[in-house]
């Protein structure tokens, strides 16, 4: 007779805890439309997972930052009039860096 018995948690094996990602992969920036590209994805993620409805408006955000360097326009991505927002253009993104 087979006892059913509950199998262990990796996490208590390896003592993780729920507040760390178990899966990490190491990226190093490879040029600048690689490095922008990050930052579009760091800047439009709270937007993305519906946080907020434009990036400036995350107070987290280095947003405000860039666009005083004049990396950003202030309207990037920016919904804050339109009730229907385009979808992000990577493409377009990208031609920033050429």
């Amino acid at each position: 007779m087979a006892l059913n018995l509950p199998s262990p948690n990796p996490r208590i094996i390896r003592h993780e805890r729920a507040l760390w990602q178990r899966r990490f992969w190491e990226h190093t920036i490879s040029d600048q439309a690689d490095f922008n590209q990050h930052l579009d994805y760091i800047h439009y993620n709270p937007v993305k997972h519906g946080l907020v409805s434009c990036p400036h408006a995350w107070p987290h955000s280095s947003f405000s930052r860039w666009v005083n360097h004049a990396a950003y326009d202030a309207t990037w991505q920016c919904t804050c009039n339109d009730p229907h927002p385009p979808p992000l253009n990577l493409a377009k993104l990208d031609a920033r860096s050429e």
